[in-house]
């Protein structure tokens, strides 16, 4: 196993549950339960006999890749080749199999199929992440913490209200993929280009015409039919899927970004967690590097660009199909899944390990948090008879002489020198008060308390 390529998918990212979805067994297991479901339909047409449909049944997870491996090697179309197994296991109805079908009307319904199995085992677990960060945000609403616009300190926030912003777009990405796996759709059983004239043909006579002969079968898997198609299912549908899922990977890197510009020591606030066994450098002991930030961020910049593919495959799916499509397929849409199965698992250990620096917060509330309260100690002055002007460039002035004690290592004056400038024409404890940052973080709780409950109101409940 170790001597020849193997994908990172295959063993290091991603769930056992997943990677066995996008599995060669699994994509074969649908085929023949197409094809059992169009053996039915066609029974019930009196096409086929009960005995032949029983025959597949029986068989449909009789997998065998060495010998469809076998049959490939000389045929070269591995439709064709499964079509061959399962006709070799199945003595009475092997002859019957894959009648009037196109290779599409099996393996695009196999593909949405597998696609929508996709959804469901990815929705689950960012609806049970999300709710875990609800409960966090809940937790932390009212700690108070500075705030950085251009990575500069602004003014307080508080840790509640941040994760609430990160909170609110992975609610967004839920709600999108959502809607996404509920409008997948299958080819249908329409032929060659999509116009049912094999089933046409085949059914002249019978009970059905093709587009129940269709509905039927459609029914049976649990999935709607496009009504228009060429040859395969427009592969829009795929592209759109992509983008949906590298909509969540951008969340997911925002978040995992942020959250190592918090861990790194000029701020410190944030960590994620650390095994008391690990190892952060094989040359520095001493390090804790955010590694799982880091594995989110690699790989949530590839699959933001995997959208790309499927773009270029549904423009140039030209005319009534084109094949060129087929190999980046079987690579692309795997590893999109795999890729943000692997994203769910390391975010989620994120959020539910995440560090908090009690001691930080206060150190940065401390030393930045005055600069953002002398916008309410201006407002105060004037209202009290100053010229704003005045007052402007007189803490300006004390501002850019606290920042350069602040760069020289010592503690942030600029309470201090305030308090005892009587040209603010406030008394010294006023000065104080109104340079509580604290309590100058508006409505956040609330907000982001309120958005906790939507979470918790509009996900399922496990």
């Amino acid at each position: 196993m170790y001597t020849s390529f193997q994908s990172p998918f295959s063993w290091r990212y991603g769930t056992a549950l997943m990677r066995q979805l996008w599995s060669e067994h699994e994509k074969r297991r649908l085929w023949r339960r197409i094809w059992l479901a169009l053996a039915e339909a066609q029974h019930a047409a009196g096409l086929v006999t009960a005995d032949q449909v029983e025959d597949l049944r029986q068989n449909v997870d009789s997998i065998d890749l060495d010998r469809a491996a076998l049959i490939e090697a000389q045929i070269h179309h591995d439709l064709m080749s499964e079509i061959r197994v399962y006709a070799e296991q199945c003595h009475i109805g092997g002859g019957i199999i894959h009648l009037g079908a196109t290779s599409n009307d099996i393996e695009d319904n196999a593909d949405a199929l597998r696609l929508r199995d996709a959804f469901d085992l990815l929705l689950p677990r960012l609806s049970a992440i999300l709710q875990r960060l609800a409960h966090r945000i809940e937790k932390e609403a009212d700690r108070v913490c500075m705030a950085f616009t251009h990575l500069q300190p602004a003014e307080p926030t508080t840790v509640g209200y941040r994760l609430a912003q990160h909170a609110q777009d992975l609610l967004s990405d839920y709600q999108t993929l959502a809607r996404l796996r509920d409008g997948i759709r299958g080819k249908g059983f329409k032929g060659a280009v999509g116009t049912s004239a094999s089933y046409t043909v085949l059914l002249a006579g019978t009970p059905l015409t093709p587009a129940e002969m269709e509905r039927r079968i459609m029914d049976s898997l649990g999935l709607d039919a496009y009504p228009i198609t060429g040859q395969t299912t427009p592969r829009r549908q795929e592209w759109e899927i992509l983008n949906g899922l590298a909509g969540f990977a951008m969340t997911a890197y925002k978040f995992a970004f942020d959250l190592r510009l918090l861990q790194s020591p000029g701020i410190g606030e944030w960590g994620e967690p650390f095994a008391s066994g690990q190892v952060g450098s094989s040359a520095m002991p001493f390090k804790r590097n955010p590694i799982h930030a880091e594995n989110i961020d690699s790989l949530a910049r590839y699959l933001a660009a995997l959208p790309r593919i499927l773009w270029d495959n549904a423009a140039h799916n030209l005319l009534e199909r084109t094949l060129d499509d087929s190999a980046n397929r079987r690579i692309v849409l795997p590893e999109a899944f795999l890729t943000a199965d692997e994203l769910l698992t390391r975010l989620g250990r994120i959020i539910d390990g995440l560090r908090l620096d009690t001691l930080a917060i206060e150190r940065n509330l401390s030393v930045y948090g005055v600069f953002a309260a002398t916008e309410r100690l201006l407002m105060e002055a004037v209202r009290s008879g100053g010229d704003r002007q005045a007052l402007h460039e007189i803490i300006r002035s004390h501002s850019l002489t606290a920042w350069e004690a602040i760069r020289e290592g010592l503690p942030n004056p600029l309470a201090e020198t305030l308090s005892a400038d009587p040209r603010l024409g406030l008394p010294s404890e006023q000065v104080r008060e109104l340079l509580d940052a604290s309590a100058h973080i508006g409505d956040a709780p609330e907000r982001a308390r309120a958005l906790a409950r939507q979470i918790q109101e509009v996900l399922p409940v496990d």
